[in-house]
């Protein structure tokens, strides 16, 4: 889960080449979905139109950068209609008023979550009369450009925490597990057997790229050890510590390499 402050302004980092390709400018909402289609970039060069990652190209999303497999990822939202009408909507969450299907304030909107993986928008953050709360966007019947239409009873699901919003996700899918949800399950699980395919294969050309280059700065873990110094021609070997690492890791050493 990632707040969309957490995303928006974070490098975009093409693994194949190691390459930065802009930084994340928004989020594009698809309000009938329920979900964020697109991260729309900036990029340092004269941009005469608008461009835009679709969300099911992005690898992952990190704390230090959202990675995507090439830069062939980066789309023309001038190209593509459906992207285009979706940005044009100006569907936005933060700083809209929660009003019930009867007209009742709920609260105002000042923040909202996402599952990084698909996503969905899974909760909002608002501020209420006299507190903090976190509303489940199962609660939402409609994203509008200024207001956000809750259900009647939405007061009932707000929680405390942003953590109980996985708590809860988590519970309403054991719940919801019947016959349906077990033939989801398979499919998903025929699909992770692709993806893992293609992780490896992801995995062995980033190899290729790296292998035999200079290092120019320290590189860390996640625990803050060195983990290579900088000046170390990178073997194999290296690579692969620094891919076991984590996707954080690899591409601090992807971005600090020479020939």
């Amino acid at each position: 889960m990632k707040a969309s402050a957490q995303i928006i302004g974070l490098p975009i980092i093409s693994i194949a080449d190691g390459a930065q390709i802009g930084t994340v400018k928004s989020l594009v909402i698809n309000p009938e979905k329920g979900s964020i289609d697109f991260l729309t970039i900036e990029q340092d060069d004269v941009q005469l139109s608008l461009k835009a990652i679709p969300f099911k190209k992005v690898v992952g999303i990190g704390e230090f950068a959202v990675t995507v497999e090439t830069g062939h990822d980066v789309i023309d939202l001038s190209e593509i209609p459906i992207a285009n009408q979706l940005v044009n909507k100006q569907i936005r969450i933060k700083n809209t008023k929660a009003i019930t299907r009867k007209g009742q304030l709920l609260g105002e909107a000042s923040e909202f979550f996402i599952d990084e993986e698909t996503g969905e928008i899974i909760g909002i953050a608002l501020h209420l009369e006299n507190r903090e709360a976190v509303l489940p966007a199962t609660e939402v019947l409609t994203y509008g450009k200024d207001i956000l239409v809750v259900h009647d009873e939405a007061k009932q699901s707000l929680l405390d925490d942003p953590v109980q919003l996985l708590k809860a996700e988590s519970g309403q899918l054991v719940a919801e597990m019947d016959e349906d949800g077990l033939s989801a399950q398979m499919d998903a699980m025929a699909e992770n057997a692709e993806n893992v395919e293609a992780l490896h294969t992801l995995r062995e050309k980033q190899v290729a790229l790296l292998a035999g280059k200079r290092l120019t700065k320290d590189v860390y873990d996640a625990d803050g050890r060195l983990l290579l110094a900088a000046g170390t021609t990178l073997r194999e070997e290296d690579v692969r510590k620094a891919q076991e690492a984590g996707p954080g890791v690899i591409v601090d050493v992807s971005m600090n390499v020479e020939a």
